[in-house]
C-alpha cells in the first residue's frame, strides 16, 4: 500500500522558454514540438496563433481547416497513447498493439505533410508551411473510414472486462469541486462532469464550423476518464470528416511576404522577393510590443502562451501553461492508500506521461 507519494518534476527542464528568448520566431517554433511529443501540432497551433495575434493577421480558410485536421489527428494520437499504455501497464497487450498499429498510419500523414514523423514544425505563423500532397485527403479518408471499427474492437475488449472495471473504477476519484480547484482541465475536468472545451467555448481557427459533442463522465475516477478518451476520439473522427468534406481551396498561408516567405518560382523572378527571403531567413521578423495570453484544447487540456514583448527582432519574455504540472499536483491525494500496483496506471490515466 502506498502511503504517501511526492512528485519530483523537472526531471526534464530543458530551459526551453529562456532558449526562446535568443531566437528568432521562425526559430523558436520547433522548440514547442518538444513541450509535448506527444502533441507536437497543437503545441504549433498554439504558438502561432499567439503570433498571428499580435501581428493582427488573418490566415487563409485552407489553412484554418488543415490545422483543424491535424489538431485533431493530434488529439487521436494523444489518446491512443494514454489508452495504450494504460492497458499495457494494467497487462492488456493487445490493445496496445491494435492501436500503436493505428498510429502508425497517422504518423504516416504527418511524415509526408511535413517530412518528420515527430517535430512536424508544420503549422506555422500566417498559416502551415506547405500545401497537402496529392492523394493525403484520400486517405485520411479510408483511415478515418476504419477507425471507428477498430475502437469498437478495443472498447470489446476493455469496456466491460472485469479486470479493466477493477483496476479503473474508483481508482484516481477527482470531484468535479477539486478539479476546479487544482486547475484541471481538458479529459482530468471532464471526467469529472464539468463540460467545458475550449473548440466551443472560444472557438480558434475554424471550430465554430464543426459540429460535435464533448463527452463527460459522472464520478471522475480513472474509467469515467478512460471512456470520455474513447469517445473524444469518435468525436475527432466526426471533425475530420467534415474537414474532409468541406476542405476549401485556395492560399495555404498569408501573402504577408514579411511573415511568410515566397515561393522559389516568385524568387526566381523578382528582387523584391528575393530580398524578403533573405532577410526572413537572416534576421526575421519583426512583431509590435505587446503582450498575450492565447490558448486552445490541446489533448491534454488548456495549452497556453503568454507573452510580453518588446521592439526586437527576438522574443522578450515567453512562458507557456502545461497541464502535465497541473494534473501531478494532487497526486499526494490521490496515491493515498491505493495498492503499489495502481500508481503507474493512476498516473498513465492522468495522462502526465507528455
Amino acid at each position: 500500500t502506498v502511503i504517501r507519494a511526492d512528485p519530483h518534476i523537472g526531471l526534464l527542464h530543458r530551459g526551453t522558454e529562456k532558449l526562446i528568448e535568443y531566437k528568432t520566431y521562425t526559430q523558436a517554433l520547433p522548440y514547442f514540438d518538444r513541450l509535448d511529443y506527444v502533441s507536437m501540432m497543437c503545441n504549433e497551433q498554439c504558438y502561432s496563433l499567439a503570433v498571428e495575434k499580435l501581428l493582427n493577421i488573418d490566415v487563409p480558410k485552407r489553412a484554418k481547416y488543415i490545422r483543424v485536421l491535424f489538431g485533431e489527428i493530434t488529439r487521436i494520437l494523444n489518446h491512443i497513447m494514454a489508452v495504450g499504455t494504460h492497458a499495457l501497464d494494467i497487462g492488456a497487450l493487445t490493445p496496445f498493439f491494435w492501436l500503436f498499429e493505428e498510429r502508425e498510419k497517422m504518423m504516416e500523414f504527418y511524415e509526408r505533410v511535413s517530412g518528420a514523423r515527430m517535430h512536424a514544425a508544420y503549422v506555422r505563423p500566417g498559416g502551415v508551411n506547405q500545401d497537402l500532397p496529392l492523394g493525403l485527403l484520400d486517405d485520411i479518408y479510408e483511415f478515418a473510414s476504419k477507425f471507428g471499427e477498430r475502437l469498437d474492437e478495443v472498447e470489446d475488449l476493455l469496456t466491460t472486462n472485469r479486470i479493466w472495471v477493477q483496476r479503473t473504477a474508483d481508482i484516481g476519484i477527482v470531484s468535479a469541486e477539486d478539479a476546479l480547484n487544482y486547475g484541471f482541465s481538458g479529459v482530468m475536468l471532464r471526467g469529472s462532469g464539468i463540460k467545458w472545451d475550449l473548440r466551443k467555448s472560444q472557438p480558434y481557427d475554424s471550430y465554430d464550423e464543426f459540429e460535435f459533442d464533448v463527452p463527460i463522465g459522472t464520478k471522475g475516477d480513472c474509467y469515467d476518464r478512460y471512456l470520455c478518451r474513447v469517445e473524444e476520439m469518435r468525436q475527432s473522427l466526426r471533425i475530420i470528416d467534415q474537414c474532409l468534406n468541406k476542405m476549401p481551396p485556395g492560399e495555404i498561408k498569408t501573402d504577408d511576404m514579411k511573415v511568410t516567405p515566397p515561393s522559389r518560382a516568385e524568387m526566381k523572378t523578382s528582387m523584391e522577393a528575393l530580398i524578403h527571403h533573405f532577410k526572413l531567413f537572416t534576421q526575421g521578423y519583426t512583431v509590435p510590443a505587446g503582450s498575450t495570453y492565447t490558448a486552445i484544447e490541446a489533448p491534454k487540456g488548456e495549452f497556453g502562451v503568454i507573452w510580453c514583448l518588446m521592439v526586437v527582432p527576438n522574443l522578450t519574455v515567453v512562458k507557456s501553461k502545461h497541464q502535465d504540472l497541473l494534473i501531478l499536483q494532487p497526486l499526494i491525494k490521490l496515491a493515498n492508500n491505493i495498492c503499489w500496483l495502481t500508481l503507474s496506471p493512476l498516473l498513465e490515466h492522468c495522462d502526465s506521461s507528455g
